[in-house]
């Protein structure tokens, strides 16, 4: 089952981790230095935020795939829309080693 990603950039990394903490009911899956992350089921999201960036915000969106089906769909519909897409491939983002692919809103 696919999941949205959600990647917000933050200022203060302890005070967004006790806010989100307090919103989502429960504390992050994964802390690092300048990171955090919940994977929550309800809503189905994997939030992330992280500190260090020029702009705090939304820093990227995504869709998660769980499966290589999943990611062969999501791949065919990113594809599809007609945008210019960078096909990563396998690579570290977010703590975690994975297939990227990106793209941006018209």
């Amino acid at each position: 089952m696919k999941r949205l990603h959600v990647h917000v950039g933050v200022t203060d990394l302890a005070e967004s981790i006790s806010f989100y903490s307090a919103l989502f009911g429960t504390g992050p899956t994964l802390v690092r230095d300048d990171y955090a992350k919940w994977m929550l089921d309800d809503p189905r999201v994997n939030f992330a935020i992280s500190q260090g960036h020029a702009t705090p915000g939304i820093e990227h969106l995504g869709i998660q795939a769980e499966t290589p089906d999943e990611l062969a769909e999501v791949t065919g519909r990113l594809n599809a829309a007609a945008r210019p897409v960078l096909a990563e491939g396998e690579t570290t983002c977010c703590y975690a080693r994975s297939e990227k692919s990106w793209t941006s809103d018209p």
